[in-house]
């Protein structure tokens, strides 16, 4: 009888141990975090990520006198070996800092449009890839990129033939659980139509297409995106009329907030992939005040 006591309050003790520990909360690890660094390289493109998995990726390095800037940006951060390097394509505002960046640091593959220029920053760009031996892939439209298992980071957009050099930019979509980014170089009016049709392009964040050019950013392209977020990369002092009004006036129709490398400079997006965070080098206020001074 008493062993049978024993035994039945033994039971009694584990059932309420389980019971407590089944209505205990469960708290979830949080998700790693993602940085998207958008370098403010004046007139050109350079964008910098470290993925949750710290990963980096570099997308362009801005013209040729921008190197020294994105070198030094990236090593303020620590950065010593760039898994992925994404040359858009070969216009001079976005591969001519790249040799730069090559000669700094440890570049283990470059991905590239697989558009050919003849030009010395080309050239200088090209020669860098060999002398180093870093193995380089051409995009293929519609292909992941399989850098890290945490995120989707596809190819919308790439060299195809009778394409001249802005049509020919890597487009992509990278996706971080619910916070999705679209890079679109600087692609064109007819090449946003065709990865609209193939593609699910809505995205929080774009990165404007070439500058927020005419030729560039259609209204039904936009409408598609639907984004919350749009940054716009150009220099303040540019002579192309970067951006033009329509894009602008379009954006603000569809509620978005505008970041610009020109008032804002260097901005960073930090994400979970669930919410995200900009934090902007400059105030609109001193952007103002440095391009009256």
């Amino acid at each position: 009888m008493q062993q049978y006591i024993r035994y039945t309050a033994g039971l009694l003790v584990f059932f309420l141990l389980v019971s407590v520990l089944d209505s205990s909360p469960v708290y979830s690890q949080p998700s790693p975090k993602m940085e998207v660094h958008f370098i403010n390289v004046g007139q050109g493109d350079s964008m910098f990520i470290q993925t949750p998995n710290n990963k980096n990726i570099l997308i362009d390095g801005g013209p040729p006198k921008a190197g020294k800037k994105v070198v030094q940006y990236l090593k303020d951060l620590g950065i010593e070996t760039l898994d992925l390097i994404i040359a858009t394509h070969p216009d001079r505002d976005h591969i001519g800092g790249l040799p730069a960046v090559m000669k700094a640091f440890e570049v283990k593959r470059i991905l590239d449009s697989g558009k050919l220029h003849v030009t010395i920053t080309y050239a200088n760009y090209m020669n860098e890839i060999r002398k180093q031996e870093i193995p380089m892939t051409v995009a293929k439209v519609g292909k992941y990129i399989p850098l890290d298992s945490l995120l989707d980071i596809r190819i919308l957009n790439a060299y195809g033939k009778r394409k001249n050099n802005n049509q020919s930019s890597i487009a992509l979509k990278l996706s971080y659980n619910d916070i999705d980014f679209l890079f679109l170089g600087d692609i064109e009016d007819k090449q946003e139509k065709e990865i609209a049709k193939k593609f699910d392009v809505r995205s929080e964040i774009i990165k404007i297409a070439h500058h927020g050019s005419k030729t560039s950013s259609s209204s039904k392209f936009l409408e598609h995106v639907d984004p919350d977020v749009a940054v716009l990369t150009y220099s303040k002092y540019n002579d192309f009329g970067h951006p033009v009004n329509r894009v602008i006036e379009k954006l603000f129709e569809l509620n978005a907030e505008i970041y610009s490398t020109a008032v804002y400079g260097d901005l960073v997006v930090h994400t979970d992939g669930e919410n995200y965070f900009i934090f902007p080098q400059k105030t609109p206020l001193n952007g103002i005040l440095d391009s009256i001074g």
